[in-house]
């Protein structure tokens, strides 16, 4: 073989080469080609799935509205309702430190009775009166009153009988006339009934 067939046949060779490397470049573009087909196929489908999807009917619109508006209103229901349990849990946290406190109450003002009795010295009786209003005034800072009692008709809501008299008056009858022990109320909350002696 002489050198010009040799190069005829190295350019043929090239040719070749040359045309299966076009031919995979055109394979591998037509491959990508239907690849991004396939990925528009499949987008378009999903954006139709999810118009579909989204597109409720008013049926369904009006199912889910009404819904939201009972949980709504059920929560609203429910904040209210512990909100109002907290304003009263405040109101009467203090109820059974003041229950506990109120006997002390009762023996200052026996005290005070005594002392007022026996004419102890002013000096002694003072102190004591200062402590009792003390007392009272933290007391009633905190919710707590008295129930009002004598010449009161009688109410078994704020009173408890202990026994009946023959009333003083034509007027006292079915009233309260005597008080055995106060009666408070905390916050509008009765908390120990006044225990009375009742007009008959």
């Amino acid at each position: 073989m002489n050198k010009s067939n040799s190069r005829e046949m190295e350019g043929f060779e090239d040719v070749r080469i040359d045309d299966n490397s076009n031919q995979k470049r055109q394979n591998n573009h037509g491959q990508a080609d239907q690849d991004d087909q396939t990925k528009k196929r499949s987008r378009i489908r999903k954006d139709r799935n999810k118009k579909q999807d989204n597109t409720i009917s008013k049926e369904q619109y009006d199912e889910l509205n009404d819904k939201f508006l009972r949980l709504f209103s059920e929560f609203d229901n429910y904040r209210k309702r512990t909100l109002k349990e907290k304003i009263e849990l405040s109101k009467t946290a203090s109820e059974e430190v003041i229950t506990a406190l109120l006997p002390v109450v009762d023996d200052f003002e026996r005290a005070i009775q005594a002392l007022e009795s026996q004419q102890a010295p002013d000096a002694t009786a003072e102190g004591i009166k200062l402590i009792y209003n003390k007392l009272i005034k933290t007391l009633q800072q905190k919710g707590l009153s008295e129930l009002k009692a004598l010449n009161e008709t009688f109410d078994t809501d704020f009173h408890e009988a202990i026994t009946n008299i023959p009333a003083p008056e034509p007027s006292l009858k079915g009233k309260v006339v005597d008080i055995i022990q106060k009666g408070y109320q905390l916050n509008g909350k009765v908390i120990r009934f006044a225990r009375v002696v009742v007009g008959s």
